[in-house]
């Protein structure tokens, strides 16, 4: 793919288009850059940039920059706004970063996928591949885009990407060796333009790769498991409820690969991450190690010190009896009734922020089962209040520091506080890192007031 001269727009001006600008830039294309936001607001380099060639727009996205451009790139959370759509019907090329990364490296690419557990999946992958002795790099939506990886990338490397729904929206070419797909249910509502839009590009990370390729897929989900029926690749499987011929599966509280034959790769007791959708996760790591030929053995060590992700389900402390994880990264219905799947003891739940056009009422059978109380918090407070209304009690907080407050005095000894809010964070914080750390913030801050803290 040669670019040089082209006119290239790249929509987004974000840690991805950023990415995606360098390296346009390095190609000798026509650069130009979309972005809502101002001049004054765009990364500081931004003005050595234009002074080698970048055309910026600033604050609006006019449609002359968008039918101008020989391609459009588009940076993952942009919605599918009128100025790509009156582009595409024009005949203008729109694509995603992955897959212009994809027409420039050199390599395997091990493309997973999901709603929920994408970033702990591909870094206990990256972990699994890269000790097990290849040459493996951690990529995609997790923070560090593929197209960073391009001019050092070789045939003997393996880029574990995280591929979000967004990113697949726009694969033409894209094709990954192997596929991971986690699991489904309804996300990004407020950005894609169905549950139908979303669900067709999940499905295109599957339905993009050749024969020889492999898919891993969850045959306990009822959304995800009819691929197998549609795709040409050989499919691995991984349950937590059935035996699988090919796959992983978990059996008298040990998990099991079965290939050519039946081996054990680890007791659940020995699994250091919390919560049972964790063993899916690990299941589906263990299987592309398997693919690569990782010893069994190696795996089971990599699962083992394997310490999980900030914000994932973790625990933040137990103060007087109480314990407080901190799941800032359950964004949906989905990951926030997972989360409280985990617990057995009873929960007060921090639970709100903007809404992505969830289903609340899925929630209603746990939360009459497992939660107190829950803390209302951020826009979604009424709609959540609605669709909850009889089954619980509710308090509203107009801060985490409030949240907490309330949480520790409503939780006796042996109770979860539990911030797992199954909204963005976009009303209240610059994104899900920032409200788990205030959290986590609060929390430590509470200890210290009361000058007591049990382990």
């Amino acid at each position: 793919m040669n670019l040089e001269g082209n006119k290239v727009l790249v929509v987004g001006l974000g840690r991805t288009g950023e990415a995606t600008t360098r390296f346009l830039l390095k190609q000798r294309a026509k650069v130009k850059v979309s972005e809502k936001k101002r001049l004054e607001e765009m990364p500081k380099n931004i003005h050595s940039w234009i002074e080698k060639g970048l055309e910026v727009e600033a604050g609006r996205h006019s449609i002359e920059s968008f039918l101008d451009a020989d391609l459009i790139v588009v940076s993952p959370g942009v919605p599918f706004i009128s100025q790509l759509k009156t582009a595409r019907e024009k005949g203008v090329s729109i694509i995603s970063e992955i897959e212009l990364a994809y027409r420039f490296l050199k390599g395997k690419i091990v493309g997973i996928t999901g709603t929920n557990g994408k970033s702990t999946t591909s870094t206990l992958t990256h972990k699994i591949l890269e000790e097990g002795g290849l040459n493996a790099f951690l990529t995609g939506n997790i923070g560090n885009p593929l197209i960073n990886s391009v001019e050092r990338s070789h045939d003997d490397h393996v880029y574990v990407t995280e591929i979000s729904s967004f990113q697949l929206q726009y694969i033409k070419e894209f094709k990954a060796d192997v596929s991971v797909v986690l699991n489904i249910s309804p996300d990004h509502l407020d950005w894609h333009t169905s549950f139908d839009d979303y669900y067709q590009a999940k499905k295109k990370l599957i339905l993009s790769q050749k024969e020889e390729a492999k898919a891993i897929l969850n045959r306990d989900d009822p959304l995800v498991w009819p691929f197998e029926s549609q795709v040409k690749t050989e499919v691995f499987a991984f349950s937590r409820k059935r035996e699988v011929t090919r796959g992983c599966y978990l059996h008298q509280e040990r998990i099991i690969l079965s290939d050519v034959k039946k081996e054990e790769v680890i007791r659940a007791s020995e699994i250091p991450l919390f919560g049972i959708h964790n063993q899916e996760n690990i299941m589906a790591s263990a299987l592309v190690g398997h693919i690569f030929g990782i010893a069994t053995s190696q795996i089971r060590e990599s699962i083992k010190t394997f310490k999980g992700l900030e914000h994932r389900l973790e625990k933040v402390l137990t103060l007087k009896g109480i314990d407080f994880y901190n799941d800032s990264k359950a964004t949906n219905v989905d990951a926030a009734l997972k989360s409280l799947q985990s617990f057995d003891s009873k929960v007060i739940l921090v639970l709100g922020g903007r809404d992505k056009g969830g289903n609340f009422n899925k929630l209603r059978r746990v939360i009459k089962e497992k939660v107190k109380k829950i803390i209302l918090i951020g826009e979604a407070k009424e709609k959540i209040r609605k669709a909850l209304n009889s089954v619980v009690d509710f308090s509203d907080s107009y801060s985490l520091k409030e949240a907490v407050y309330i949480g520790f005095s409503e939780a006796k000894p042996g109770e979860v506080v539990l911030l797992a809010p199954a909204c963005t964070s976009f009303d209240m914080f610059k994104d899900f890192e920032e409200r788990g750390k205030i959290f986590k913030r609060e929390v430590h801050n509470l200890k210290n007031q009361l000058g007591t803290e049990r382990h």
